[in-house]
């Protein structure tokens, strides 16, 4: 059956994918960004783009009116580098969620998804480059990622109650890494996957066979593929799961590694450069699908070689092209 459904950040890199993913289904999308329509991600004619504030309430009421459903991908956010450089920027997200949740209880919208992170969780079960996988329970007791972190936990005990004070249908998937094509790869906001793409790619093209490498290469994290992403998004936005859950690779490895397979998927190999004092967040981060595998008996399983494989394909295309 068709829904009017909006994303809001449909523009963005998660976003994107999304609508695509929902338009195909057979749905009516709106899709709602703040960024100039020029500057989306992904395009597509057959949507309804609006430029909205959705830090704004009456901006919310108006990109929620008439749907059935909404997808808040919405947050001013990025990489480790942005994130730990723009804390109060990353805070404001706040006022996104909290009108939108607003403007769905005044519309009386039953279902609403809220992409929150794993920078909710607790530092001090981060510390070692030997993560056993973050457990939806390490959120509490709560020393989230600084800023970003911070806000993704506050807005997840809204949408909580709103659901139990209003009976607005929430669900929460704490995404880990997500990576893939058409997404940030320079300028600052571009996340790992990306960023190690990017600066293989260049020294490749420019003959100058070296990579700068945030820390010491040993710490550790997980990152999801965009089709798991977008599989996990919906498949979770229409379960009985009303707690936070975990939406991310089990596959963990150390950046080192990241560059070692990029460095293979583009036949070159390169003299590293470790810089010590860039930000590289916590020492150890992977995600724990104990959960999510009892509820929906699946996880994310596209395998880290072959997702970075595509996304360095699609980056190497779009710097080639320039």
């Amino acid at each position: 059956m068709s829904k009017k459904i909006v994303v809001c950040g449909g523009g963005g890199f998660i976003g994107g994918h999304l609508v695509n993913d929902l338009l195909e289904q057979g749905h009516q999308i709106r899709s709602v960004d703040r960024k100039l329509f020029s500057d989306w991600y992904q395009k597509f004619d057959d949507v309804e783009n609006i430029v909205l504030n959705l830090e704004c309430k009456d901006a919310c009421v108006q990109a929620l009116e008439g749907v059935d459903e909404v997808y808040n991908l919405a947050a001013d956010m990025g990489g480790m580098g942005f994130i730990e450089n723009n804390k109060a920027l990353c805070m404001l997200s706040v006022l996104i969620n909290t009108h939108l949740c607003m403007a769905a209880k005044d519309a009386g919208i039953k279902k609403f998804f809220y992409a929150s992170s794993a920078c909710v969780y607790s530092a001090v079960k981060q510390t070692e480059a030997e993560n056993p996988g973050l457990k939806e329970e390490d959120a509490y007791p709560a020393l989230a990622e600084d800023g970003y972190g911070w806000e993704k936990l506050f807005s997840e005990r809204m949408c909580r109650h709103f659901m139990e004070d209003y009976n607005l249908q929430t669900r929460v998937a704490r995404y880990h890494n997500v990576y893939g094509p058409n997404g940030t790869y320079d300028g600052g906001r571009e996340k790992a996957p990306a960023a190690i793409c990017r600066k293989v790619i260049e020294a490749k093209l420019s003959g100058k066979h070296e990579i700068e490498i945030w820390g010491d290469g040993s710490q550790t994290r997980s990152f999801m593929y965009i089709d798991d992403c977008v599989k996990g998004t919906q498949t979770i936005m229409h379960s009985d799961i009303i707690e936070p859950i975990n939406l991310g690779s089990s596959e963990m490895v150390t950046i080192n590694k990241l560059v070692d397979l990029a460095e293979e998927i583009g036949d070159v190999k390169l003299k590293r450069n470790y810089n010590l004092d860039a930000p590289k967040g916590v020492r150890g981060r992977s995600s724990d699908n104990t959960l999510i595998q009892k509820y929906l008996n699946w996880e994310p399983d596209i395998k880290l070689r072959d997702g970075l494989e595509k996304t360095y394909r699609w980056i190497f295309d779009q710097i080639s092209n320039k």
